[in-house]
């Protein structure tokens, strides 16, 4: 099992390592290469399966610019029961099409019964915002989205 971060504007980057060294599950940062990708990778942490320590390593994946690369880049990569960090709807719904599993960045683990409701949701709204409406965005991030976040990552990497 591989532990996909899509890192752009991810908040939970930290997080996810955290549970990934506890759980041995190797991860792979993906972003775009205006990003410092480096700075979430401690320096001690091993870089590669052949150091890997009992299971966990990290490697980045540095993209191209262009809109969705990174998903592209992660969604090529995938097997099935890989786990990947998203707070993209689009990506999610990929990953689950590819036999993986995605969770966002609050918490909420994505499935295969609604995401196409959530992809019609998503839809639906850019048009409201084309036509020039305004729609409902994001609430704040808080530490309960965090804990969540972090709990449900466990669940899905075998944590108990």
């Amino acid at each position: 099992m591989t532990l996909f971060i899509d890192a752009d504007a991810c908040p939970v980057t930290a997080e996810a390592l955290a549970v990934a060294r506890r759980a041995g599950v190797a991860v792979v940062i993906a972003g775009n290469t205006t990003q410092n990708l480096e700075r979430h990778v401690r320096s001690g942490d091993p870089r590669d399966a052949a150091h890997a320590r009992r299971g966990f390593w990290v490697d980045t994946l540095a993209v191209s610019t262009g809109a969705d690369s990174a998903d592209f880049a992660i969604v090529e990569s995938l097997r099935p029961g890989d786990v990947v960090v998203t707070q993209d709807i689009g990506l999610a719904a990929m990953v689950l099409g590819r036999g993986a599993r995605a969770i966002g960045v609050r918490g909420r683990v994505y499935s295969t019964v609604t995401i196409d409701s959530d992809l019609f949701i998503r839809a639906e709204e850019k048009k409201v915002r084309r036509a020039g409406g305004r729609t409902k965005g994001p609430s704040a991030f808080t530490d309960r989205d965090r804990r969540r976040f972090v709990e449900n990552l466990e669940d899905l990497l075998g944590i108990w």
